[in-house]
């Protein structure tokens, strides 16, 4: 089984120590010098240069690739992997810069029967799993909270390619947003509201809004991305409050208290490498797609996201 890493930046680096680790044999296809030899230094493993379409001008397509290029890049990249011949992807998140893109993915890869996992690595946390886990023996949710402020004085100076920081919410919150639909089911009927402009993000600067899941579960959040915060989600059940701040860690308010309890967890892979990840691409070479996100369920995902960022539908 022929495995392809497309891409030498720090999201690959975090790919291949994975793989690394789990040992099947794979190639890395790289475009520029300089992430090259940054990466061959860092991994001690040889990359590729040229740019995915020279290495499929002379060389088979693999049985697997696993995506980890700039958001901008995302679903050409996975649509030419797909023309190629490559029967199962792992898309870095959010798939594309907008629905778009990402439905133009979806109808490539349904065309020709290949499966698109799309990566979000939050869902593969140790905390996620013990977090269902207590929730399940509690009898299930009742209600969910989620913050996901950005900070605007970190990411405004960033550079980024055309589009990515105005749909920064698309790109990088909705790690929060996916996970905490994950846990609480997506919704089925909800409100959105925004707030106000900043001048890398123009369609909003805070936003809250309200609704009830598909599992019956009341769910609010909040961001302002003009002020202090950080990402978080709460999960209520009738007997306990679970905390997931900083997400890959878990602490609970127990029924009758108002003392916060750090809960234990065996999270030594999540330690070990980049959170989420090990388990991730554990999963994927496994072809144990039951936690994942596929393209055709993103794709359904961002005319909710579209709604909470206040970006255009289309």
């Amino acid at each position: 089984m022929s495995i392809w890493l497309i891409g030498a930046g720090y999201m690959a680096q975090e790919y291949a120590k994975v793989l690394n680790e789990l040992a099947p044999e794979y190639e890395v296809i790289g475009r520029g010098e300089k992430s090259a030899l940054n990466f061959e230094s860092n991994i001690k493993h040889k990359v590729r240069k040229g740019g995915l379409t020279n290495a499929l001008e002379i060389s088979k397509s693999p049985d697997q690739a696993i995506v980890a290029v700039g958001v901008e890049d995302l679903s050409g990249i996975a649509i030419e992997l797909v023309h190629s011949g490559v029967k199962r992807i792992l898309l870095e998140k959010p798939a594309g810069l907008n629905k778009k893109e990402v439905k133009d993915v979806r109808e490539v890869a349904s065309s020709y029967g290949v499966d698109i996992m799309v990566a979000y690595n939050r869902r593969f946390y140790t905390s996620t799993k013990i977090i269902k886990e207590l929730i399940r023996k509690d009898g299930g949710a009742t209600s969910c909270i989620f913050e996901f402020t950005e900070w605007s004085q970190v990411i405004e100076p960033l550079i980024k390619a055309p589009g990515v920081k105005e749909s920064w919410f698309l790109a990088n919150s909705t790690h929060v947003v996916d996970l905490a639909f994950h846990i609480c089911g997506f919704p089925k009927e909800f409100k959105a509201w925004q707030k106000g402009s900043l001048s890398w993000h123009p369609s909003a600067a805070s936003f809250c809004g309200s609704g009830v899941t598909e599992q019956d579960v009341l769910f609010n959040y909040h961001a302002d991305w003009n002020a202090p915060g950080r990402w978080g989600i709460e999960v209520l059940t009738k007997k306990n409050r679970y905390i997931l701040q900083p997400l890959e860690e878990l602490q609970v308010v127990e029924l009758g208290s108002l003392k916060t309890l750090g809960i234990e967890i065996d999270d030594q892979k999540d330690k070990q490498f980049k959170p989420g990840v090990y388990n991730q691409l554990k999963a994927f070479l496994e072809a144990d797609d039951s936690l994942f996100c596929s393209i055709e369920e993103q794709l359904q995902h961002i005319d909710i996201y579209n709604k909470i960022a206040g970006y255009d539908s289309q």
